[in-house]
């Protein structure tokens, strides 16, 4: 029978109950779906596994903290300056044996030279200053101030800086921070609650101590408004803060290397 308009074309027909016609075309773009999927899950599980080479990547513990790297570091840090000061004393006795045609005013000038680097071991009277951070439970021991936040309870770089500061402001020929001398290159950074001071790390307590005039190192840290300020913390919420006299002590010549290539003079 020939096709009419409004006749109904063929194949258009939804199947009769019962019918033994085969299954829509429109199911086929669901098993397309399927085989993506799986697909997909198998580049996701292959690319995990590239990606862990072996190891379990649903802990860090197999991982190496940054903490640990640091602290790593820290102690090659150490083991690399002791090498690096007994070097520089054999090359120091090498010298002196080659020295013969240098005069006594040069040899003189060369020694103040190492001591205002820092180089040298320095002895005299001494002020240390320790700084500490404050119980994790204090609380505010005197009226009217807020409760402490847990930035008020540890040291920052800030407080270390101020106490450094005012001892070369009162004088001081020598400074050592832990156990390390200070040189004009020397930088006091704190990151987190530690203190990261020419590639070693140290936590608190923090020791400070300077060789000058100690009435005079003293007054320097009373009169600095850094240190008043900080003074407030102590009181208030328990920082740390302790000066003491140490009599006649010895501070170590800096033994690290020196970055600084040039310097200009200041105008």
């Amino acid at each position: 029978m020939s096709n009419t308009v409004g006749s109904p074309q063929e194949g258009s027909r939804p199947p009769e109950t019962g019918s033994t016609t085969s299954r829509p075309r429109g199911v086929r773009p669901v098993r397309i779906l399927t085989v993506g999927v799986f697909a997909l899950a198998g580049l996701l599980f292959i690319t995990s596994f590239n990606t862990a080479k072996g190891t379990n990547i649903r802990t860090d513990s197999s991982l190496l903290k940054l903490s640990d790297l640091i602290h790593d570091r820290s102690h090659k840090n150490a083991r690399l300056d002791e090498s690096n000061a007994a070097l520089r004393d054999d090359v120091e006795a090498l010298a002196k044996r080659t020295a013969g045609g240098s005069s006594e005013a040069d040899q003189a000038r060369l020694t103040a030279l190492e001591n205002n680097a820092g180089t040298r071991t320095l002895t005299g009277k001494a002020v240390t200053v320790t700084l500490n951070d404050a119980p994790p439970d204090a609380t505010a021991k005197l009226p009217g101030y807020p409760e402490p936040q847990p930035d008020y309870l540890v040291i920052h770089q800030q407080d270390l800086q101020a106490v450094v500061n005012a001892l070369w402001q009162g004088g001081a020929r020598g400074i050592k921070v832990m156990d390390q001398r200070l040189i004009s290159t020397s930088a006091v950074r704190c990151v987190g609650n530690t203190l990261i001071l020419q590639g070693r790390v140290y936590s608190p307590p923090y020791k400070i101590t300077a060789i000058g005039d100690p009435d005079a190192l003293r007054k320097a840290l009373a009169d600095s408004p850094a240190i008043q300020n900080y003074m407030v913390y102590v009181n208030v919420y328990g920082l740390g803060w302790k000066v003491t006299e140490n009599g006649t002590v010895t501070l170590p010549g800096y033994s690290g290397t020196v970055d600084l290539h040039y310097a200009k003079p200041v105008e």
